[in-house]
Parts: C-alpha cells; sequence; structure tokens
C-alpha cells in the first residue's frame, strides 16, 4: 500500500502536469478563439485524461482550475471569474460534474484496473510458483533415488521416474501406458493386484509390501512398495507407488534366514542345540533344537536351567544343580554330561558345554551348546560289548588278531587273545627276541622263510603252523593264517592275520587216532565174542528180509540153513499158535521202532524146536532213510524149560504149602473151635437174656435191646474167627496186595490165642507203630508167622522152670525193610543143627516132616525178602524175616 505522502506528492505532481496541460490547452483554444462549449470538452478531455493517470484529488483540482480557466477566459466577461451569460453556466455546472463523475468513474476504473492488475500479478505469481513447484517436484520426481510409479485405478502406469524405468532396464515411454503388471512375475501378479485395489478402496492410507520385479533383461529384483492411492485433479483416482529396492537386503536377509536354516539343519544333524543364560538377570534363550532336545514345545515353556533340573534323570539330577549353581556362584565356564528323562521313559544323553562371556553392558553371560550324545552313549556301548564279544569270542575259539611290521619286526595291533596264546603280559612292551624265545627252534626257521616271503611279496597269504614254548614248559600249537598288506609305495609294509590255538584239536586228533585203534580193536574183540558166543547177530533189509546172520550160527547149528532172504514170520512156527503177538510185531516193524525181547519159537538145523529171544532196532542213512533192523538173538530154549520146570515146581510147593497150612488148621482145630465155641456160647446166653427181659410183665426193654447188640457183636465175632479160618483153608492163587503187617500179626494172634492158653505160654507183643506198607499175600504171610508162633510154643513145652513167654517183635531194619521177629525161650537150636534148619526135610521134631520152615523160607523169599534164625545168648531161639516196603509207601 502507498503511503500518504508518496500519494500526496504523486498527485502535485500530476496536478502540476495536468496544470500544465491545461494551460497549453488554453493558449490553443485562445489562439483559435475556440467557442466556450468546446473549450469546456477540451478541458474535460484533459481532466478525464488525467484521471486516468492521476489521482482523483489531481483531477478535482484539475477540475476547478480548468473551470476558473473556463469562468476566466472564455466566459463573458473574459479575464474575470465572473459569468455573466446564463447560458455558460450549466456548461460549468455540466463541465464540473462531468469532469467529476468521469474522474470519479476514472478513478474507480483505474482503481478496478488496479485490483485486477494485482490479482493478474497475483495470479501471475501463482502460476509462476506452480510451474516452479511443478519443475521442483517434477525434479524430485525425476532425480529421487526411489523408483516412482503412478497407476491408475486399471493399473495403468501414468508415469514412471527414469531412474526407476532405467533400474528396470526400460526407457521412460516404454512403461507408461503399459500395464504395472507387466513388471511382476507372473505368480505375484496376483498378489500386486490386491495391493492396489486395497490402496484405492482406503483413499490417502498408505500401504506397504515387498514384492519381486522383472527387469526388461528377466532379471529380478527385490523392491518395498509404498504405495498411496490420490485423487486426481478430475478427481479420479490414482496410485503413487514408490519402490525401494531391497535386493541386497532381501539377498541379506536370505542369506541370514539360509544361514540360520543352515544353522537349524546343521543343529539337527549334528543333535546339537544352542543356548544363552544371563545369570544375573534370568533371561535365556534355547534354539528350536535345544528345545527338541528336551521335547518342550518353545511357544509354551519359557527357557530357563529350571527346566534342564526338571528333565534331568533323577539319578543325575543333584549334579547338574550343582553344576548350575557353581557357574552362577563362579560364573565361569562349565561342561558336563547328564541324562534326560523324557515323558515317554526314555532316557536321552547330554553333553552340554557353555563358556561364559561379556555382554557389551559388561554382563556376564553363558553361551553353549548341548549335544543328543545317546546315540554316541549306544554306540561305545555297542562298541564295547562288540569288543567284548570278540575278545569273548577270540577267547572262546582261542583265536587272537594280530598286525605284524615286516621292516620293524614289531607288532603294530595285537589282540589280548595273542597275548594269551603266548603268554605275554599285555601291559609290557614284547621285544622280537621275546617273541623268538617264545617259538619252538624247530619252528622258527618256517616264520623266518615266512618274514622273508611276505617282504619280497611272493605270496599273498600265507598258512603255517609252529609251536608255542610256555613258561611253565608247556606247547602250545598254533595255526595261522596271514596275509599281506600293501602300503602306498607299493611295497609290503604289514602282515596281518591270526593265530589259532589248534593244540587241543592235535590232542583231539591223536585222541581220535587212538580212540580209532580202540574201536578197531574193539571191533575186533566183539566180532570175537560174536563169534563164539550164543547169541549171534542179525540184519535186514528194509523189507524186513534177512540179509546177515552171525557166521558161526550156521556152523553152530543152532539156526537151520537157509534162513537168508527169508522173513522172521516165516522162520517162526508159532505164528499161527499167536497170531496177536506177530501182529503186534510187524506193526512195530512198519512203524520203524525199536522192540526188544521179542520170543518166538523156531527149528534149529536137526529140526528140534527151539526158542529164540531176539531184540532189533531200525537203522537209517545220513538222509533219514529207513534201511532195515539191526538186532541180536539168544536160543533160550533151555532158560524156557528151565522157567517150566520152575513153575511146576512152585505148583508143587504150593500144593506142599496149602498142605502144611491145612495140617496147621487141623492143629489148631481146638483152638479155634474153642474161638467160635465162646462166641457161640455168648450169643445163646444173650437170646436167654434178651428172651427174660422180653418175657417180663413189664418188658424192659432197653436191656433187650443191649442184649441183641451183644449177640450181633458176638455172631461177628465168629463169623470173623470162621472167614479167617476159611481164607487160611482157602487154596487159591497168590494175591499181591499193600499189607501192614502189625495187622497180620494180629490176625494171626486171633487165631492161636487158644494154642498159647492150652500150653500156658505168655504172649508178648511189640509192634512198631506206623511201619509202611508191604506187598504181600495176607494168607501165606499169616501161614509163616503161624508156623513160627507154632514152633516157637511147642519149643517150650519142656520149659518147667521159667516161665513160657513168646515174643512178637515188628520193626524197621537198617536198611529200610520192615522186619517182624518171633522169639521163643525154649530149647533152642542146636548150633550143629543151625545152618541146615531151613533146609527142607530137616526137623528136629520126632513127629516132623521138616517142610515147614523150608515153605516158609521160600514164601518169604517169594516176597522178596530172607527168612533167617538170629542166634542170641538166652535160651530160645528167634526166626525173623524182612520184607521190602511196597513202591508206594517208598515214594
Amino acid at each position: 500500500m502507498r503511503s500518504p505522502i508518496s500519494s500526496l506528492e504523486r498527485s502535485a505532481s500530476q496536478f502540476t502536469i495536468g496544470s500544465i496541460a491545461l494551460a497549453v490547452v488554453t493558449l490553443a483554444c485562445l489562439y483559435v478563439h475556440a467557442h466556450f462549449a468546446a473549450t469546456a470538452f477540451a478541458y474535460l478531455l484533459v481532466v478525464l485524461l488525467f484521471s486516468l493517470m492521476g489521482s482523483f484529488i489531481a483531477s478535482s483540482a484539475l477540475c476547478i482550475v480548468a473551470i476558473a480557466a473556463l469562468a476566466y477566459y472564455f466566459a463573458p466577461p473574459a479575464f474575470s471569474l465572473r459569468i455573466d451569460d446564463p447560458q455558460d453556466l450549466p456548461v460549468v455546472v455540466a463541465f464540473f460534474i462531468a469532469s467529476i463523475v468521469g474522474a470519479h468513474l476514472i478513478g474507480k476504473l483505474r482503481q478496478e484496473r488496479e485490483a485486477a492488475r494485482v490479482v493478474a500479478a497475483k495470479l501471475q505469481r501463482s502460476a509462476a510458483d506452480l510451474e516452479d513447484r511443478e519443475k521442483r517436484w517434477r525434479a524430485i520426481f525425476e532425480h529421487n533415488p526411489a523408483m516412482y510409479f503412478m497407476v491408475d485405478e486399471a493399473g495403468i502406469v501414468l508415469n514412471v521416474n527414469t531412474l526407476g524405468a532405467t533400474q528396470l532396464g526400460y526407457p521412460r515411454t516404454e512403461l507408461i501406458g503399459r500395464s504395472v503388471l507387466d513388471v511382476f512375475l507372473e505368480e505375484d501378479r496376483a498378489f500386486v493386484r490386491e495391493c492396489v485395489r486395497t490402496c484405492l478402496e482406503d483413499v490417502g492410507q498408505t500401504r506397504t509390501w515387498d514384492v519381486q520385479k522383472v527387469r526388461k533383461d528377466g532379471s529380478v529384483l527385490w523392491v518395498r512398495e509404498n504405495a498411496k492411492a490420490m485423487l486426481w485433479g478430475d478427481q479420479q483416482p490414482i496410485v503413487l507407488i514408490a519402490c525401494e529396492d531391497i535386493t541386497e537386503r532381501r539377498r541379506t536377509e536370505l542369506a541370514l534366514q539360509r544361514s540360520e536354516a543352515h544353522l537349524a539343519q546343521a543343529q539337527e544333524l549334528s543333535h546339537t542345540g544352542s543356548f544363552s543364560w544371563n545369570p544375573t538377570t534370568g533371561e535365556a534363550f534355547w534354539s528350536r533344537e535345544t528345545f527338541r532336545i528336551f521335547q518342550l514345545d518353545p511357544e509354551t515353556v519359557p527357557p530357563g536351567p529350571q527346566l534342564v533340573v526338571e528333565r534331568t534323570h533323577p539319578d543325575d539330577r543333584a549334579s547338574v544343580k550343582e553344576i548350575i549353581d557353581r557357574a552362577m556362584r563362579d560364573l565361569s565356564d562349565f561342561e558336563h554330561e547328564y541324562r534326560l528323562l523324557l515323558p515317554d521313559g526314555s532316557v536321552k544323553h547330554i553333553h552340554a558345554q557353555a563358556r561364559a562371556t561379556r555382554t557389551a553392558s559388561g554382563e556376564v553371560e553363558f553361551v553353549g551348546a548341548a549335544t543328543d550324545v545317546t546315540a554316541a552313549r549306544r554306540a561305545e556301548q555297542q562298541l564295547r560289548r562288540s569288543e567284548a564279544y570278540l575278545a569273548e569270542a577270540q577267547h572262546l575259539t582261542h583265536t587272537g588278531s594280530w598286525s605284524w611290521d615286516v621292516h620293524a619286526l614289531d607288532f603294530i595291533y595285537r589282540s589280548a587273545e595273542v597275548d594269551r596264546l603266548f603268554g605275554f603280559d599285555p601291559q609290557e612292551p614284547v621285544s622280537i627276541d621275546t617273541i623268538r624265545s617264545r617259538i619252538h627252534p624247530e619252528d622258527l626257521p618256517l616264520l623266518q622263510e615266512v618274514q622273508r616271503q611276505a617282504i619280497e611279496h611272493e605270496e599273498e597269504r600265507f598258512e603255517y603252523d609252529f609251536r608255542i614254548l610256555l613258561p611253565d614248559g608247556g606247547i602250545r600249537r598254533i595255526h595261522s593264517v596271514a596275509h599281506v598288506a600293501v602300503g602306498s609305495d607299493g611295497n609290503v609294509s604289514e602282515l596281518i592275520g591270526t593265530h589259532m590255538d589248534v593244540t587241543e584239536q592235535h590232542a583231539a586228533r591223536d585222541r581220535l587216532e587212538n580212540t580209532l585203534g580202540a574201536l578197531r580193536e574193539s571191533e575186533q574183540r566183539f566180532r570175537d565174542y560174536a563169534e563164539t558166543a550164543s547169541d549171534w547177530l542179525w540184519e535186514t533189509g528194509p523189507d524186513h528180509q534177512v540179509t546177515h546172520l552171525s557166521e558161526h550160527t550156521s556152523a553152530a547149528g543152532i539156526l537151520a540153513t537157509g534162513l537168508m532172504g527169508l522173513l522172521r514170520w516165516d522162520i517162526a512156527c508159532d505164528v499161527d499158535e499167536e497170531p496177536e503177538k506177530w501182529r503186534q510185531h510187524r506193526a512195530t516193524l512198519e512203524a520203524h521202532l525199536p522192540f526188544r525181547d521179542l520170543v518166538y519159537r523156531t527149528v534149529n538145523r536137526t529140526g528140534s524146536p527151539i526158542y529164540v529171544r531176539t531184540s532189533g532196532k531200525p537203522f537209517f542213512d545220513g538222509k533219514g532213510n529207513f534201511l532195515g533192523y539191526r538186532g541180536v538173538s539168544t536160543d533160550i530154549t533151555a532158560t524156557i524149560r528151565a522157567d517150566q520146570a520152575e513153575q511146576e515146581l512152585r505148583k508143587a510147593q504150593a500144593e506142599l504149602a496149602h498142605v502144611t497150612r491145612v495140617t496147621t488148621l487141623g492143629e489148631l482145630t481146638t483152638s479155634i473151635a474153642h474161638e467160635i465155641n465162646q462166641p457161640l456160647a455168648a450169643i445163646i446166653s444173650n437170646a436167654d437174656a434178651c428172651l427174660g427181659w422180653m418175657g417180663r410183665e413189664a418188658p424192659n426193654l432197653p436191656a433187650a435191646r443191649s442184649s441183641v447188640e451183644w449177640i450181633i457183636e458176638d455172631a461177628i465175632r465168629a463169623s470173623e474167627v470162621i472167614r479167617r479160618v476159611r481164607a487160611l483153608a482157602k487154596k487159591g492163587e497168590i494175591e499181591m496186595v499193600p499189607l501192614d503187617i502189625n495187622e497180620v500179626v494180629k490176625d494171626v494172634i486171633a487165631l492161636v490165642t487158644r494154642e498159647l492158653a492150652s500150653h500156658r505160654v505168655t504172649l508178648r507183643t511189640e509192634l512198631t507203630a506206623g511201619l509202611p506198607t508191604i506187598l504181600g499175600d495176607r494168607i501165606q504171610l499169616q501161614q509163616v508167622i503161624i508156623n513160627l508162633v507154632m514152633n516157637g510154643i511147642e519149643a517150650m513145652d519142656a520149659v518147667t522152670d521159667r516161665t513160657r513167654e513168646l515174643l512178637i517183635q515188628s520193626s524197621k531194619d537198617d536198611v529200610g525193610h520192615v522186619q517182624l521177629a518171633v522169639t521163643d525161650c525154649g530149647v533152642g537150636i542146636a548150633e550143629n543143627d543151625a545152618d541146615r534148619v531151613l533146609d527142607p526135610f530137616f526137623t528136629t521134631k520126632s513127629t516132623g516132616l521138616g517142610m515147614g520152615l523150608s515153605i516158609c523160607r521160600s514164601i518169604v523169599e517169594a516176597h522178596g525178602g530172607r527168612l533167617s534164625m538170629v542166634h542170641k545168648n538166652g535160651p530160645g531161639a528167634t526166626f525173623q524175616f524182612a520184607l521190602p516196603l511196597h513202591k508206594e509207601a517208598v515214594s
């Protein structure tokens, strides 16, 4: 805005110039004698003209000056300010009004023009500024070190800066108008389209994403795009995309990710997890492999030393806690190994190692690694077990392995079994002289020759035997197998082999040779036995036809001739008589089972019948094919006939025993009759009493019942006596049953009681309770005991100076047999008769037959026992027998 002073100065100058212009017009009008109205018009033009250039004040002043000049020079009277002509006054007034109004209008016009000019100037400046900004932004757009894209809502590139186009290898003009998707990978275009759509949905909001762009040459670069949708001047949305080349960063990130992946993979492959732990703050970091080793979820469990303690095996927990406490206290490196007890019950071996390092803040932090060494520990255990197995196998097989340096003449390696074979101390070095001192002198040249051939590579494989002289003087035989090993220089460097202790094999071979000799001798011996014995050997083929007989069989006339090729049942003469025996025998042969003691009848060379007992067993080849039977046969004709004679003898003895028993019963008749008479008399008495009790006016029924019960008891007693007598007199087959010898004695006592009483003999028994049972015939054993008792009673008939006492004792002897002894105090047995008293037909009685004790001995021996007489110091005699126990009692 102009200052008032400057405006005033400018108005003064305009007024001056205007006044000069008016003066000029006045002089011109005066010169031409212009009319008053024409002069007024000229003055009006001047005023209006100056109004265009000057201010309203200057115009107003010029108007007044013009009126004054008009009135002074051109209104009559001239040269006076007075106006006489009234017609001039309206002109003056009109001039004044016109000049004022015109000056005012022109002033207003000038102001408006000035305002328009100012506005125009402002617009011009704004346009210039806008153009400058556009140039500046365009420069920024063009020279910005980032790639810029401007795309419309359809994804068409509206503009791209030169840098961006250059980075992509395109000229700007080639990219403008194309779809922006053309510079992206095919698989990323959907993603880019979605990102652009997202920006357009939220105008003004910046979006960022990472994506790959494809250069014109096909190479790829990573960019981070910051995009923002804006409304264009025509309200059309555009998307401005600034792209930052992050290829290097991405490569770095990918390299870092790859490195981390490689590290994770390496940790997984090596089963090693890393960790860090700040003991001051308690902060800890575990790698993913560490979590996997501990079988923990990194998303849910915060790592830390306490977690290690909780996972540690209970047996190692105290040591682990001690290691952690010491690390916290001393802030020093630690290394230890412990076991983990996992939730599934499995156990892992962990080797943990950590180093104390200082952080940038000066705090101590442990950085370490935890390695799962379970497989290694198991491998070590298996290796140790394998080594133990190998050592044990070498020990069991007496085989040692070794490696020998053919140039240094020393063992490169030798197993413990080699030391044992040579008798070396495993802890002491072994020199070549020590080895040679253990080799038998006769075998040393052989070993030296092997050494020479190995060095000269004449052979690649060696097998040789030698002997070792042991420190205790013993000799150990060794079989060695070795091969050469060639070094990188092509020369033989070592000899690798095994030493096998074959001492036992040599000894076994010697023993085998001795055994073969003994077998050959034994074979000849048995051949001689077979040829000289009464038995003969035979052999049949798979069709059971005779293929071999002892050579002496026919020569001795044992069997008929022409038996070769016959079947056994064709040789036998009793096939029709005993069909079942032969059916079973043929079934046994068809089943290829061994048989024993088959007895059949055949004829000898003279046609006489003979009995043969034969046994045989099948034999097979190495593949299990049946080849026939081999066996031995015996002529048992004499035995059969002896058995028949013995059976006849036994039958006669049984008959004689029965006769003896019946005779004894005859002697016991009085006693038995008395035993029966007593219960019969008691029965009669009790019957009479019963009738008496019943015949009363008031029958005494309880007393009658008692009498009847007594009658029944006496009848049973009489019946039992009769049963025993009948049994004793019965002639039946021997019946071997389990027996209690004390019960047998009680039966005998019941039969001889009357006989004892009639001879005034006192019977005393010492029967041992709980004796085991024996197996025997009750009647025959009763006969033996009755015979011994009766002999004792008769032996005491002449005794008058002492009590006649008969003692029966049962006991168990030293060998476990049941023993029964009958002792009397009679006249005894003379010493000369003692050895013959058990012989048949020997008796000391005037009326005796001498068969009683002989039969008793036969009965006892038939029971597997022995009857004997025992010498005693006092008067009388003792006869006793002992019987074996029943098998069930023994078991």
